[in-house]
């Protein structure tokens, strides 16, 4: 069986103290009370014959309610400890997340009640500054943060 692979934008802006990250809250009775390691970069499946930029610039999109622009720069491939790899690129932009516009996905809720209930795949999104976004990051896409931060220290800093 073939590996499932996500593609995603890890969009960051220039914040007083440093770079500061874009990432998304999952929606969803399940996630409604936790904050540390939720959140996510906005990401999802690449669909059969899609490339993978392209997955990521739509699911971006899907999530968030706006297009992603810029000039996108690969990460290393993120493998997660469920077996997924996790392709993603890191892209300045600098967005208003006040109000995140996303798709709808159904659940049975509550569970084991019959009744069908949907909810956002987004419930928020924020920018935070490398420390706070690592708290913050499900442990799985960790990497994708720490290879970011050690480029934009490299092209940041002269």
């Amino acid at each position: 069986m073939a590996r499932e692979v996500s593609a995603g934008v890890l969009a960051w802006r220039r914040g007083a103290g440093g770079p500061e990250f874009l990432l998304v809250h999952p929606g969803g009775p399940y996630w409604a009370g936790k904050d540390e390691a939720a959140w996510s970069i906005p990401k999802g499946l690449v669909e059969a014959g899609e490339a993978s930029w392209a997955a990521a610039q739509r699911e971006f999109a899907e999530e968030l309610g706006q297009p992603i622009l810029g000039e996108p720069v690969a990460l290393e491939p993120c493998p997660t400890p469920g077996g997924k790899l996790i392709l993603a690129w890191l892209v300045e932009a600098d967005l208003d997340v006040s109000e995140v516009v996303s798709n709808l996905f159904e659940i049975e809720w509550p569970p084991r009640s019959g009744r069908r209930a949907s909810f956002p795949e987004v419930d928020r999104a924020g920018y935070f500054g490398a420390d706070t976004a690592l708290a913050k990051l499900h442990k799985g896409q960790r990497p994708i943060l720490l290879d970011a931060v050690s480029r934009l220290n490299t092209w940041l800093i002269p």
